[in-house]
């Protein structure tokens, strides 16, 4: 059960962080862009930790603030559940 738990969220993470790192080029290079409610939408759903170290290594997104303290409050809820279900065998 932990195994895929955390295969899942590793999974979900990678894919918050991805989509950041792809989102930041295609506004460089003025592409069509990845919707802002997808971005919000992969980081509630488990990628809270992705999408928060994307938008600090890709500087992407962190002066609107939908996510300049959403995606930072998902990542600390996130964070926050694991460790309590981790630390109590709750999972």
């Amino acid at each position: 059960m932990y195994n895929a738990l955390i295969a899942l969220l590793g999974c979900v993470n990678l894919i918050a962080f991805v989509l950041f790192g792809i989102d930041k080029q295609k506004a460089v290079h003025g592409k069509w862009r990845i919707p802002e409610s997808v971005l919000i939408l992969t980081a509630i759903c488990g990628g809270g930790i992705g999408a928060y170290l994307g938008m600090r290594i890709f500087h992407h997104k962190t002066r609107k603030p939908l996510f300049a303290f959403g995606v930072p409050l998902v990542a600390l809820a996130e964070y926050a559940v694991l460790a309590y279900a981790f630390a109590n065998h709750v999972i």
